[in-house]
């Protein structure tokens, strides 16, 4: 359980991305955001790039990419990036000229039943996790330069409450041996997500270079186009009880705001944010029920989080 005091910001569920920027240039900060072709990933990008950011749009959707830069006041570009295809990231990762000073791991996939990359990989830890796993790795030295820019560079690990049914499998986490379940892939993958955060900073800090975690929260985006009944039917019975309620596109790209930008973030990583705030720890056996706004431990354990990157380093680096 967490001792320490939590870090606290003047922002809460119901802010915006653009009240979170208010009052922030961000002019010569160089910016990524994948996903960013719609959803949470690009009001992320739309708000970066009006304070002032030069904002990449990373995404498998380039048209769709492109028709959000245009409609966006700002410095905006457009890149391939398919997360689920190492070959797409080693290109995107070569391509990346100059420093990078903030990171927004955004993009995210939900599946009815399994898939799986060509690697073999399950689809959902291979997007959501191991994608992003890679793209961060291969943008180190640029985000090394930008902290060397700016004092500190930034990673943003988009998670999800979702993470609290279940801690990353070791065993089996491409389902090569048991039935598939999509809510507990989707689920390991998001768990993975804020495990990558606490061993990047670790790893990274000396570097200026530090990663948080975030839940936006819930929102209806495009994410949910492939859910399953039974996946429609547990998150109406969480509104009903009162676990969340749904937010806007804005209220929920503003924790990822938040993390990208806040000064009470500055120079600090490791954490998991949920609405605007840094979240508190719960145990591993607590109900998502009684703790809608928490963090399992397994989500933060350092040795898990030690392990998991070595597993993915072997994986997308083998």
């Amino acid at each position: 359980m967490t001792t320490r005091a939590l870090i606290t910001t003047p922002f809460s569920a119901s802010s915006t991305a653009d009240e979170v920027l208010d009052g922030i240039d961000l002019s010569g900060v160089r910016a990524i955001v994948t996903g960013a072709s719609s959803g949470i990933g690009a009001e992320t990008a739309r708000a970066l790039a009006t304070a002032g950011a030069e904002v990449t749009l990373a995404v498998r959707n380039t048209a769709a990419g492109r028709a959000v830069a245009d409609a966006t006041t700002g410095a905006t570009r457009v890149s391939p990036l398919d997360l689920a295809d190492q070959a797409s990231v080693r290109h995107f990762t070569d391509d990346w000229d100059g420093p990078l000073h903030l990171l927004v791991a955004n993009a995210g996939v939900v599946t009815a039943g399994l898939e799986r990359t060509r690697e073999g990989w399950e689809l959902q830890f291979a997007t959501n996790h191991l994608g992003h796993f890679a793209l961060a790795t291969g943008l180190h030295d640029a985000l090394t330069r930008g902290a060397a820019d700016r004092g500190e560079a930034r990673i943003v690990s988009v998670s999800s409450t979702a993470h609290m049914r279940s801690g990353v499998d070791f065993d089996d986490p491409h389902f090569l041996r048991r039935a598939y379940d999509p809510q507990l892939a989707y689920a390991r993958s998001k768990s993975a997500n804020s495990l990558f955060a606490v061993e990047a900073t670790r790893r990274w800090a000396a570097d200026g270079i530090f990663a948080n975690a975030v839940n936006p929260g819930g929102v209806v985006t495009g994410l949910q186009r492939n859910f399953t009944p039974a996946q429609r039917q547990s998150l109406d019975a969480a509104e009903a009880a009162g676990i969340f309620a749904y937010k806007t596109i804005g209220q929920g790209a503003a924790t990822t705001v938040v993390a990208a930008v806040a000064p009470q973030f500055a120079r600090t990583g490791g954490h998991y944010l949920d609405d605007a705030q840094e979240a508190y720890t719960v145990p591993d056996d607590a109900a998502m029920a009684d703790h809608p706004h928490g963090v399992k431990e397994w989500a933060l354990d350092p040795a898990t989080a030690e392990r998991l990157w070595a597993v993915s380093t072997a994986l997308t680096h083998g």
